[in-house]
């Protein structure tokens, strides 16, 4: 994954182009795309920030955490469903999430879901 260039050097675009050099002529001075000249000036122009927004991480767990209750209540209704059948509750209730999603929220809430056995124990082998 690319890293993010320095604030340093954004910074020194940015204040170029305050200066009166274009975005195109600012980006050919430093060696850098004219897009990223362009992207680097309206977020100081727009948040007044010249470093890089975080990269990577998590990104959407915050949309499942605020279902938390609805995600418990379906759960503990029927806690026997599958996690596509649970996804399939949670859809009539409005909330589109994944499978995989749903399986990080209880490893994070620390939730287990233990299968219980559908048919008993087997008596063959029993003295």
């Amino acid at each position: 994954m690319p890293s993010a260039l320095s604030a340093d050097l954004r910074e020194r675009v940015v204040v170029a182009i305050e200066a009166g050099a274009s975005r195109r002529e600012a980006a050919r001075r430093f060696k850098v795309s004219p897009a990223s000249a362009v992207r680097w000036y309206e977020a100081f122009v727009r948040e007044g920030r010249t470093w890089a927004k975080p990269m990577g991480g998590d990104q959407r767990s915050h949309a499942i955490e605020a279902q938390a209750d609805l995600i418990r209540q379906t759960y503990e209704a029927k806690p026997e469903l599958f996690l596509r059948e649970l996804r399939a509750r949670l859809a009539e209730h409005g909330l589109r999430v994944g499978v995989s999603s749903l399986s990080r929220f209880f490893k994070r809430h620390g939730i287990t879901r233990k299968k219980t056995p559908v048919t008993p124990p087997s008596r063959i082998g029993r003295t």
